[in-house]
Formats: C-alpha cells, structure tokens, sequence
C-alpha cells in the first residue's frame, strides 16, 4: 500500500492512560489534535466497555459469566467484530494464538488489572490447555454466543491490535490527515504519512524506550512488539509472564524477549508476534515462510532479523513513538 506522504513538520501529539497501558496518538496536522484525540478516547472507552476482561460490567464478562450455563448471549457489534479477529487469528496461526485461554491466564494469576496484580502470589499456577475456537457456539449473522463449562474467553492477544487499526482507520477518515496509533506497542498508521515516514523506536518497554532503541521507518500497515519482559510476576517463586501457550495453558519455555513484526495491519504483526513468542526455536522458521519483516531479541539478548528487517539505527528523534 503507498501512502502519499506531507510536508515535513512536527506532529501533534498526545498520550494517556488506557487499557492498562498508554495511548499514544500523534497526527501530522497538529491543528486535528482535540478533535482526534476525543475521537479517540471516545472509541477506545467503548472498546473497553466491550472487551474488559477486568470490568465486571463489560459484555465480555457478561458472556464469561453465562459459560456453562446454556444460554447464549447476544453481543454487540464491536464485541462481535473483536471476537471475529480473535477467531481469525486462531485459525490463521493454527491455535497458537487463540481466545479461549481465558481460563489458564487467570490460573496463572493474571486475574485483575495489572496494575493492581500481586506482585508475588503463593500457589502452584492451576493451568490446563485452552479448549480451543471450535469449542465455542458462535452465530455471527444473530451475533449470538454460548460457551460451555470451564471456557473464558481473553481477547488480550488481539483486542488491543485491533483497536488500534480500527481507531487508526476511523480518525484519518474522521479528521483528514494521516493519523498513527500506538496502544502500548501496539500501533497502527493511517492516510497520508510524513516524509520520510513515521518513525519508531523499537523497545522492550514501550514506556521507557532506551537512547540506543533501534528506530524504524512506518509508511503503512501496523508494527506490534510482544515481548515477556514487562508483564511478568512470581508465582510460587517462579517467574511467570501474560504469554500463554495455548497447548499447554502455561506460559511458553523461554527463548525470545521480545519480537517485533511488521504486517499490513496491526493485528496481523501481533498474531505474529505472539505466536512466535509461543513457538519459540521454531519461530524464525514460520516467519520466513509468511514473509513478514521481524526483529526477535534472544532471551540472551542477541537479535536475529527476518525479511529485510533494516539493521538496527538508533538515537530517535523528538516526537518519535516507542
């Protein structure tokens, strides 16, 4: 896809709290900002609303809760959208990436915010392997849905790329100029870029990127990094991370810190990404076949780059986006 771009200038931008991490919005007419970011907050409010897996009143808790009980629930047209994503993803990635592990992340521990998650818990983690997409009753024309017992759907793999192609998607149409998104290194461009391209830096943590972060040029489509190095806790004094593997509903045997995929959307570089973190040694193998460009940094700290990857530049520049 060719984006056109603008005229060199410093982008409007703007960063806040969502989701449990950061949103972060730049736009290349600064005058657009208010009216973007409202835009923004509006749409991501309701994507929460929606998705959560922490609010008790969101629709996804609402269809958690009903689980084994027979009835379907009729969702809304966002949830149904998201979920629809969730599913693709799990087929696409052959269940390495998949929705129904709701159940083993929560028997890891990871069952509130992050925020407010202990940091050191006792108890063996009480894990099983996920049951998988077709375990579901999902009619999409009626957008009815009914799980059976012991199933808990986690969109966390996927909800958080996809709103930020949606989001990114609704405000360039919305304000006339091209937009980047970026939900806690999940990001997502629109419309025209600027010259030379959006440019990132790549990091393990999207909040604290280091000076040496290496910077890469976006002009379209979406960058996601996953990575088990921020969301991590203890567990029996073991360490233990938001990463699962389907298979097994525990997290996967260390290999990868973090890996960085580049797609034509952003949900498709972060099924990407997870699935590699999940498959581990064989990732290199799987991403070369896909043809997508990756940057996967060893547990080690050594990097391995795939698909033209450029080498690593660092020192971004102001108004860059991690």
């Amino acid at each position: 896809m060719t984006i056109p771009p603008v005229a060199a200038a410093e982008p409007g931008q703007s960063s806040f709290p969502v989701f449990g991490t950061t949103a972060h919005l730049l736009v290349t007419d600064p005058g657009t900002l208010p009216q973007a970011l409202r835009l923004l907050r509006t749409e991501l409010a309701a994507i929460d609303a929606a998705c959560s897996r922490f609010r008790p009143d969101s629709e996804l808790s609402r269809v958690n809760a009903a689980a084994g009980t027979g009835h379907a629930v009729t969702v809304g047209l966002r949830l149904a959208e998201a979920l629809e994503v969730a599913l693709t993803a799990a087929e696409e990635s052959g269940g390495l990436v998949d929705p129904t592990v709701g159940a083993a992340v929560v028997g890891l521990g990871y069952d509130r915010t992050f925020a407010s998650l202990r940091p050191e818990q006792l108890g063996t983690p009480v894990t099983a392997p996920a049951p998988g997409r077709r375990a579901i009753e999902w009619d999409p024309a009626r957008r009815r849905l009914r799980l059976p017992a012991g199933t808990a759907l986690d969109l966390g793999a996927t909800a958080k790329a996809w709103a930020a192609d949606r989001a990114a998607r609704l405000l360039a149409a919305s304000i006339g100029c091209g937009v980047l998104v970026n939900l806690g290194g999940d990001l997502a461009v629109s419309g025209a870029t600027p010259a030379g391209g959006w440019r990132i830096a790549v990091a393990d943590d999207h909040r604290a990127p280091a000076p040496d972060s290496p910077v890469v040029a976006v002009t379209g489509g979406g960058i996601a990094t996953s990575g088990t190095a921020v969301r991590t806790w203890r567990r029996d004094g073991h360490p233990v991370h938001h990463v699962v593997d389907p298979r097994s509903g525990r997290n996967p045997e260390p290999c990868w810190r973090t890996v960085t995929v580049a797609a034509a959307t952003c949900v498709a570089a972060n099924t990407a990404a997870t699935a590699a973190l999940v498959l581990g040694p064989e990732a290199p193998t799987v991403l070369r076949h896909a043809g997508l460009p990756a940057r996967l940094v060893h547990v080690d700290g050594t990097v391995l780059r795939l698909g033209g990857w450029p080498e690593d530049t660092p020192a971004p520049a102001p108004g860059d986006a991690a």
